[in-house]
């Protein structure tokens, strides 16, 4: 049962006597659930001293309370709030918390499960003991120079990334990254920005949040169609090359040298390595920013590798746009948390990201072939892409077949997907995306056999 020691009552300049203000409060303070049921209240002697009133006032109110059914007094364990005591529904308008579905595919999360805590707990027990004093105060709004030194060492040895520390920014994930990307490029002039589409609604509302209406480039076979950007006039394209999201899709070798070959034409290539630690039957590939360094700004982060919880992730940025970055980066929080900076640069250090990358790859591979033999059991009409690789599925419904009425009716049976549609600009076939990093097998096949059961519904 949680405990109270002090409590807010706001007990302003209202009318009334004393008593009778503090009923009102104490009332309302449970009704809206900022007391809930069994939650422990102050001392009358404590809660008189801390409101600067009798304790007789206290008494009556808590009285009061206790004969409206509120509040209940046990001998040895003071007043609590009664059980059974619920607080009131929102009012209209006002979101409510949905309950959490039975089976969670959106994609967007690792096994949290799999977080190494004790690698971490390590990591930042050795950071902190050799850490310097000043590591600890307001530093380069950029980052701690030891992380940024085994960022662009990791950057360049596993996504032959061209990195040099003083161009690395370490950033509070990718979101923030490309928020403040788009702020440098507006002061810069750059008004026409183009993105994947399909693409991720998400990025697609922080784009259009930021003051930016996206231009639609379109997504085949083997990713960004670069001749359609050349056309489009845009003068920057975020990418998700190494797995486009949603379609899986990995950008060809021939649509990378278009893409770089465009960039140094003067256009700027936002480059997001979107599950590029993650692939099952094909080789890794590099990073385009290696193809044109000076036209690209690459991102990355922890979110899908570790946690998104960490908010940390980092850009690598061309020579001319490095201090106008660092300098939006220091006016938005004047830097990224220090202690997460130094772990994380010893994790890197001592090759534990490494292995905890190498820990978790075959569990991913597992739960991937459990997804897609299930789905080839209960879905078998659904074109399945971007299996080779990442964290998700693409898988394009049959004609006929409503993405929105597929997705409601999943969701009636506890299973949650991710419609493709909120992350188009441009009309296209029906879609879902199914994340599988954060389920075991067993619920996968459970879930597809649900799923499969609202596509016949549907149908």
């Amino acid at each position: 049962m949680g405990g109270v020691r002090e409590l807010l009552i706001a007990w302003g300049d209202g009318g009334g006597e004393l008593a009778g203000r503090l009923t009102r409060e104490l009332r309302a303070a449970v009704r809206d659930g900022r007391l809930v049921a069994g939650a422990r209240l102050p001392a009358s002697r404590v809660l008189a001293v801390q409101l600067g009133v009798s304790r007789g006032v206290v008494v009556e109110a808590y009285e009061q309370l206790a004969a409206e059914g509120y509040l209940v007094g046990r001998q040895g364990s003071g007043t609590r709030v009664a059980d059974g005591v619920a607080a009131e529904p929102p009012e209209a308008g006002v979101r409510a918390v949905a309950a959490e579905p039975r089976y969670d595919l959106k994609p967007g999360s690792p096994d949290l499960g799999a977080f190494p805590r004790t690698a971490w707990a390590g990591a930042v027990r050795r950071a902190l003991q050799g850490a310097a004093n000043r590591d600890l105060g307001y530093g380069d709004p950029a980052g701690l120079p030891q992380l940024r030194r085994e960022l662009a060492a990791y950057l360049g040895r596993v996504r032959a990334v061209a990195a040099r520390p003083e161009r690395v920014a370490v950033v509070s994930g990718v979101g923030q990254g490309l928020a403040l990307l788009v702020g440098v490029l507006a002061r810069r002039g750059c008004a026409r920005i183009a993105l994947e589409d399909p693409g991720s609604p998400g990025t697609l509302e922080l784009l259009r949040a930021h003051g930016v209406d996206p231009v639609g480039v379109p997504v085949d076979q083997e990713g960004l169609v670069v001749r359609e950007l050349a056309a489009s006039g845009a003068e920057a394209v975020l990418v998700t090359p190494a797995h486009q999201y949603p379609t899986g899709v990995a950008l060809s070798a021939r649509r990378r040298g278009e893409l770089a070959a465009w960039a140094r034409l003067g256009g700027l290539v936002v480059e997001d390595d979107y599950d590029a630690e993650f692939r099952y039957d094909r080789e890794p590939l590099g990073a385009v920013q290696g193809l044109a360094p000076e036209r690209t700004v690459y991102l990355g982060s922890l979110s899908k590798t570790l946690a998104p919880g960490l908010r940390l992730g980092w850009a690598v940025l061309p020579g001319w746009l490095a201090e106008d970055f660092r300098e939006a980066k220091r006016y938005a929080d004047l830097g990224t948390g220090a202690i997460d900076q130094l772990a994380f640069a010893a994790l890197l250090e001592g090759g534990g990201y490494d292995r905890h990358l190498r820990a978790v790859r075959p569990r991913y591979r597992a739960r991937r072939d459990a997804l897609v033999a299930a789905l080839g059991e209960h879905l078998p009409r659904a074109g399945l892409r971007g299996v080779a690789a990442g964290l998700h599925l693409y898988a394009e419904l049959p004609s006929g077949v409503g993405e929105s009425e597929l997705v409601a009716a999943a969701l009636r049976r506890g299973v949650r997907v991710a419609p493709v549609g909120p992350g188009r600009l441009a009309p296209g076939p029906a879609a879902v995306a199914l994340g599988y990093a954060a389920t075991a097998e067993q619920r996968l096949r459970e879930a597809a056999a649900l799923l499969g059961a609202a596509y016949r519904e549907v149908s």
